[in-house]
């Protein structure tokens, strides 16, 4: 009985964050797309819907991905560091 609590708390807690991650990506696309919008308006260009949509999409997918790769960037290494004083922590 245990066991069956157990994976229903993680499914649970997995739908919650599914949800939320949903919620949060589409309010980036939203705001992306009055960034991109507004930023054209000001540059003096209209673009069409279409192209706005396709850059706001780029630029969330950039920052999903992006933010996949934060940890192994900002985290602590262990590792003894390069002689000459480069560090490269995308590589593990």
């Amino acid at each position: 009985m245990v066991s069956i609590q157990s994976i229903m708390k993680g499914l649970l807690a997995s739908v919650i964050g599914i949800l939320v991650i949903g919620l949060l990506a589409t309010v980036v696309f939203a705001v992306t797309i009055f960034v991109i919008s507004t930023g054209a308006s000001l540059a003096g260009y209209e673009p069409s819907a279409d192209y706005v949509v396709l850059a706001a999409a780029l630029i969330v997918v950039a920052v999903i991905l992006t933010g996949g790769f934060t940890p192994r960037l900002s985290g602590n290494r262990d590792d003894t560091e390069s002689e000459d004083g480069f560090e490269d922590r995308t590589f593990n």
